[in-house]
């Protein structure tokens, strides 16, 4: 099994070679990573505004948790190469995130393995925002998909957040707000 950080990035790389390797990678994530990941979400919910945390809840489990299945299952043929200078820079991203992690800052481990292979997935292999239509943000803002392109209300402020994936994020600035 080739890992993802194991990738030849001065090849070009097909989409479908990319889907084999995120799927090795998901079928290592078993229930009880789910289950632990799932607890990570609902808690880390308790700092989010009342107004909207079941909607945050909902939205977060099945972006990235539920949709762990998706990919899973995925029988998909992608035809397409990868833009394998952007994957590079997204996995450089995740892998600091993840060493962040690893000295007890941010996510929970589990709940990062799902979203790293989750936001790789929609990003490069679905070619959709990380964050599906609808997520809510503070503000009362969402996601949003008008006329074939993703409009995310925090692209612009969150971009350069070295703790987010905004950077290669498909979803554009919502100028809206």
């Amino acid at each position: 099994m080739v890992k993802i950080e194991e990738l030849d990035f001065g090849e070009g790389l097909k989409k479908i070679e990319f889907l084999v390797t995120l799927k090795e990678e998901a079928c290592c994530i078993g229930i009880m990573d789910i289950m632990e990941a799932s607890i990570f979400l609902n808690e880390d919910a308790k700092y989010v505004q009342a107004s909207y945390r079941k909607e945050y809840i909902k939205s977060y489990t099945e972006a990235f948790i539920k949709r762990l299945k998706t990919l899973k299952d995925d029988e998909d043929t992608y035809d397409g190469h990868i833009d394998c200078k952007e994957l590079q820079e997204a996995v450089e991203l995740l892998s600091e995130q993840e060493a962040q992690i690893n000295e007890g800052v941010g996510f929970d481990p589990k709940f990062f393995k799902i979203y790293k292979l989750m936001s790789l997935y929609t990003t490069f292999i679905l070619e959709e925002a990380v964050h599906p239509p609808g997520t809510p943000f503070p503000g009362g803002f969402k996601v949003k998909y008008e006329n074939g392109k993703y409009l995310c209300p925090v692209k612009e402020s969150q971009k350069n957040n070295p703790g987010a994936v905004c950077g290669f994020c498909i979803a554009e600035q919502d100028e809206s707000v």
